[in-house]
């Protein structure tokens, strides 16, 4: 890898009602890195930085997501730093960040400015830390510490005015038990973690895309799948409203739905519904992973661009968006794939991540779990550099937040 490249990582933070409040951003200079900036690629990786959150901040950050970004000691006094928007950056700062007076002196100096202070707790109380007076956010490393453990930190900074955020959160179970406790923020992939469950059963709403795609999949004639639409008023409404959006660019407002189909052309009406399956009725996923998913699904296209012609990011899309069913519907992937007719490229992506779209959407799962050796394999393997990956990860977060989801 060139010593001018870093790749970056993302990882989101939820309040306990699942809906995302901030992103934390990792910055990653090498696939051996462990911490988010070493001494010796503090240019690069401030450059990517900078460059990246400058770039978000006409797109993302002028929604109300904050961005928590992994800061060094030396980054700390890097004048670099303040370029970044400070009424949406949180500075985490790092476990082997001093408390010294310059320390503390310059996190005043920064949080004067409007700039945020996450500090880090991980096995040592920070209520005797010159730094506590400085703090905004406090995270607490759960894995570090047995749940009664967890909950006894956790009170321990309830006299302050500080937002305790749960880090590490892996499992379900860790999750009901840190919204038990009271956590502010939660923060975790474990809803990315493919569990087994129950079958979930599948409401109208959901049954009536299916029986959609299913006719899309099979070239139906266009009034069969007008009748499909026809037996669900919410699916017409949102067709409606969708295809009459101002993003749709269209210069005349569609009211028959005849001409709404027509219109918007069976590539994209797939493309659509693909998306509506995971927010349809009562049985929508959780707002954290919906919005894991179409990242997921927008990253996988971006990353083919390219490769594929729009039929085949199109697909990617499909793929990167629908590896996450088994976990919204709480069933096996391959019972997934029994209730929606897919080519068996995509199948077998989503099976096996194998297949012309598998490594795409491997690497997007990647970039996800900041896998950085694997990022750096399945990167150099599809002879896609780090700013490349860095676009397209940018992009797909941006392009989900302006959807309003």
């Amino acid at each position: 890898m060139r010593q001018d490249q870093a790749y970056i990582g993302r990882q989101p933070i939820m309040n306990p009602n699942q809906e995302i409040v901030a992103y934390e951003l990792f910055f990653r200079h090498s696939a051996e890195a462990t911490t988010a900036i070493y001494e010796n690629s503090l240019q690069a990786c401030t450059r990517v930085l900078v460059n990246t959150v400058s770039d978000m901040g006409a797109q993302w950050l002028l929604g109300d997501k904050m961005a928590f970004i992994n800061v060094s000691e030396e980054m700390l006094h890097s004048e670099l730093l303040e370029l970044l928007p400070p009424a949406k950056t949180v500075l985490e700062l790092e476990t082997l960040v001093s408390a010294s007076p310059e320390v503390v002196e310059r996190c005043q100096f920064l949080r004067k400015r409007g700039y945020h202070i996450a500090l880090k707790e991980k096995g040592e109380s920070l209520l005797s830390s010159p730094l506590i007076d400085c703090a905004d956010y406090i995270k607490i490393d759960i894995l570090a510490y047995t749940l009664d453990e967890v909950a006894r930190r956790f009170l321990e900074y309830q006299s302050l005015t500080i937002k305790v955020v749960a880090e590490r959160v892996e499992h379900h179970e860790q999750y009901d038990a840190c919204k038990k406790i009271g956590f502010h923020l939660i923060q975790g992939f474990y809803f990315a973690h493919t569990e087994t469950f129950t079958a979930k059963v599948i409401n109208p709403a959901f049954a009536a895309v299916l029986d959609l795609l299913n006719m899309i999949s099979r070239d139906a004639d266009m009034r069969e799948v007008e009748n499909g639409f026809k037996r669900d008023a919410a699916l017409s409404f949102k067709l409606l409203r969708y295809i009459n959006s101002v993003g749709f660019g269209l210069s005349c407002e569609i009211q028959s739905l005849r001409h709404a189909l027509t219109i918007i052309g069976t590539k994209q009406l797939y493309r659509w519904l693909t998306l509506l399956m995971i927010t349809a009725g009562e049985n929508s996923a959780a707002p954290a992973l919906m919005k894991t998913s179409i990242t997921r699904g927008r990253l996988t296209e971006l990353l083919g661009e390219g490769y594929f012609d729009k039929a085949g990011r199109d697909n990617l899309f499909v793929v990167g968006v629908f590896s996450m069913l088994d976990l919204m519907l709480e069933m096996p992937m391959e019972r997934v794939l029994e209730k929606v007719d897919l080519p068996e490229a995509i199948q077998d992506a989503l099976l096996h991540r194998k297949g012309v779209y598998g490594p795409f959407l491997a690497l997007a799962e990647a970039c996800e779990n900041q896998d950085n050796s694997r990022i750096v394999t399945l990167a150099e393997s599809l002879q896609l550099d780090s700013n490349k990956v860095n676009d397209c990860h940018i992009a797909s977060l941006s392009w989900v937040e302006a959807l309003g989801i």
